[in-house]
Order: C-alpha cells, then sequence, then structure tokens
C-alpha cells in the first residue's frame, strides 16, 4: 500500500475554520468531533499532540488517551 493511500483526504487546521457567534439549532450533544486521522484510524478528540518529547510528556499523553485520543 503507497504512502498516499494510508491518510484521508485533505485536512483543515485551526486557522482554515472561522466561527461566527450566531443563534443556531444545533444541538451541543449531537455533535461530532472525533478526527479521522487515517482510514483506519479515528479518535474521539479533535485534538492530537506533537511527537515532540519537550511537547508531549507522559502525563499529557495518558490525559489524551483517557479522553478518547
Amino acid at each position: 500500500m503507497a504512502l498516499e493511500d494510508r491518510f484521508c483526504g485533505d485536512g483543515i487546521t485551526f486557522d482554515d475554520c472561522l466561527l461566527v457567534p450566531a443563534l443556531s439549532d444545533i444541538v451541543p450533544r449531537d455533535v461530532d468531533t472525533s478526527t479521522q486521522l487515517t482510514r483506519e484510524i479515528r479518535i474521539n478528540i479533535p485534538v492530537i499532540s506533537a511527537a515532540m518529547d519537550t511537547v508531549t510528556e507522559a502525563a499529557l499523553a495518558i490525559a489524551l488517551a483517557q479522553e478518547g485520543g
């Protein structure tokens, strides 16, 4: 399997989104914030941490895992 086949299509970052405060009919509990990292890996939180020991130490890795990441 080629490397390109292992990942989903285009991704977006925080800077790609603009949220405008307004009234909404969307119920917060119905919102899906999971993230599809690859075709086979989905995490339940929309946040991932850098793979750097100075950024992601054991405590942060454990906390993210406990939240579904």
